[in-house]
């Protein structure tokens, strides 16, 4: 039985509203990323080729977009890392972990302020970031450490905050050196008395 005109149009709702959504994510991460959260709504919807009442429909308020970005990205961040761990031995699964973390980090550097913000948006975000992201490193942290590829004497924690502070205190511009001095860490692990 062929599917109504009312059932197609239903679907191509759905359909344009995950575009539209998806749009306006990676769009928002984009303008938060160059202009900072304060962005103007306008810079973001039509970078998203959508109108600022779409946008408002999907996120009523500026808090909402933000903290939609921030778990799109942890998401993304530990779905890399859990991919590189299946196809990389070891230590190379951990140090391409940590250099995705370093980054993740460096461009969420503007947000930690409005994260902080007392915003019941944000509520949650700590420990969304405690359930994807902790768990990813601890598993290629364990697996080097298992392998003997790395000194056991490190938690995850502790690494995860080193990393942190690396990729926080970059600027655009100083981003390779970033990358070098996560590198140099990640050699400093190999280390074994």
């Amino acid at each position: 039985m062929p599917k109504s005109d009312d059932t197609n149009s239903s679907q191509r709702k759905r359909a344009d509203g995950k575009r539209n959504h998806d749009a306006l994510l990676q769009a928002a991460k984009e303008v938060f990323a160059t202009s900072g959260v304060d962005a103007p709504v306008r810079e973001i919807a039509g970078k998203a080729g959508v109108g600022v009442g779409t946008l408002y429909r999907h996120y009523p308020k500026r808090a909402d977009l933000i903290a939609a970005v921030f778990r799109r990205e942890i998401d993304s961040c530990s779905e890399e890392v859990i991919e590189q761990a299946k196809h990389l031995p070891p230590f190379e699964a951990l140090a391409s972990c940590m250099q995705i973390f370093a980054t993740f980090f460096a461009t969420k550097r503007g947000l930690s302020e409005v994260l902080h913000s007392g915003d019941p948006a944000f509520e949650t975000l700590p420990s969304y970031f405690d359930q994807h992201l902790r768990p990813a490193l601890a598993m290629v942290l364990g697996a080097a450490i298992e392998s003997g590829d790395v000194r056991s004497d490190i938690t995850a924690d502790e690494l995860l905050g080193g990393i942190a502070r690396l990729g926080m205190s970059s600027s655009e511009d100083s981003s390779g050196q970033v990358g070098r001095m996560v590198a140099l860490l990640a050699d400093g692990l190999r280390f074994k008395e």
